[in-house]
C-alpha cells in the first residue's frame, strides 16, 4: 500500500510554495485522484505529498467582468450548474456539468480538477473549447495564462508544470444571437462516463444565415478540439439537411483523420454522426 504525507496550507501562496518543495499532488475534489491513489495508478508512483486545497475559498466563484466570465478552479460542477450567470451565459456549459457523476459527485468535484484530469471524456472540456476558454496556472515561479484546448498532451496527461495550480478559468460572453447545446451518450442516464459527447454552438444573423459555428466532440480525439473543417462549411449558409448531413460527415471524416480506421470505427463513426446531427437540430428547433 502506496502512503503519501497529508498537508493542508493555509493559503493558495503556501500550497504553491509546498508544490515546490515536494513531489506532491493537488488534491482538490478528490474524485479522481483518491480512485487513482487507491488503484496505484503508474503515474502517481513518485508523489510522496497530498496537498489539499478544497479549503481554499478564495479559489470558488463565478463572476462577470468586462465581458469575460471567470469561473474560479475549485468552483464545483453543482455551483456552476446551479449558477444563474452560467446558465445565461453558457447554458451548454450547465449542461454538460449536469451529467456529471452523481449529485455527491458533483458537489464534491472541481471544474479545475476535471479539467487537469484530462479525461478525452470529461464532460465539462467540449463546452469550455467551444467557449475558447483560458485556464490561469499559479506557482512560486508566478502566473501564466493559457488557451484550454493548448494544455492536453495525450489522454490524462496535459503541460501543466508539477507546481502549477490551475486558479481560473475564463472565457467571453457569447453573443446574444448564439445558441448552444450539448448531448452526452452514455451506457447509462446516470454514473455513466461518456462514450461519447459533443457541444455545438451557433450563431446567426435575423434571416437565420449562420454567422459562426463552434463543434466539439468528445471521447473521439486523443484529446478535445474543435473541428474547424465542419465549423468552416456552416460559415454564411442557411440550415438545410444538406448542410447538416455533410457537416455531421465532416465531424467523423475528422475523428478518421486524427485516429486511423480502429476497431470502434465502425460503431464511433455513424454514432458520433448521428449526435451531430442531433445537437444542431435541437439548436435549430427541428426534429
Amino acid at each position: 500500500m502506496i502512503k503519501h504525507k497529508y498537508l493542508r496550507p493555509r493559503s493558495l501562496d503556501v500550497a504553491c510554495q509546498l508544490l515546490s518543495e515536494t513531489r506532491g499532488k493537488v488534491l482538490a475534489g478528490g474524485t479522481d485522484l483518491m480512485v487513482q491513489l487507491r488503484a496505484e495508478d503508474e503515474k502517481l508512483k513518485n508523489i510522496n505529498h497530498v496537498i489539499d486545497i478544497n479549503h481554499l475559498k478564495e479559489l470558488s466563484y463565478i463572476k462577470k467582468e468586462d465581458g469575460y466570465i471567470h469561473i474560479g478552479g475549485l468552483t464545483t460542477h453543482q455551483e456552476i450548474q446551479e449558477s444563474d450567470l452560467i446558465q445565461k451565459e453558457a447554458a451548454f456549459l450547465a449542461l454538460a456539468v449536469s451529467t456529471v457523476g452523481s449529485p455527491q459527485i458533483r458537489n464534491r468535484g472541481t471544474i479545475g480538477g476535471s479539467i487537469c484530469n484530462a479525461s478525452p471524456a470529461a464532460d465539462p472540456l467540449p463546452p469550455l473549447i467551444a467557449l475558447n476558454a483560458d485556464v490561469k496556472l499559479k506557482s512560486v515561479r508566478g502566473e501564466r495564462t493559457l488557451p484550454l484546448v493548448s494544455i492536453f498532451q495525450k489522454p490524462y496527461s496535459t503541460c501543466l508544470e508539477p507546481d502549477e495550480i490551475l486558479v481560473e478559468i475564463s472565457f467571453k460572453s457569447l453573443p446574444e444571437t448564439t445558441k448552444t447545446t450539448f448531448i452526452k451518450l452514455g451506457r447509462r442516464k446516470a454514473l455513466a462516463i461518456a462514450r461519447m459527447n459533443i457541444a455545438v454552438a451557433l450563431d446567426f444573423l435575423a434571416d437565420g444565415t449562420i454567422t459562426e459555428a463552434r463543434i466539439v466532440p468528445g471521447s473521439v480525439f486523443p484529446t478535445p478540439d474543435r473541428v474547424t473543417a465542419a465549423e468552416e462549411f456552416m460559415l454564411n449558409k442557411k440550415p438545410t439537411v444538406e448542410l447538416i448531413e455533410q457537416a455531421s460527415k465532416m465531424v467523423s471524416e475528422e475523428m478518421i483523420k486524427r485516429t486511423g480506421i480502429r476497431w470502434s470505427t465502425e460503431y464511433k463513426q455513424p454514432v458520433i454522426e448521428n449526435l451531430t446531427k442531433r445537437a444542431i437540430k435541437q439548436i435549430l428547433g427541428v426534429e
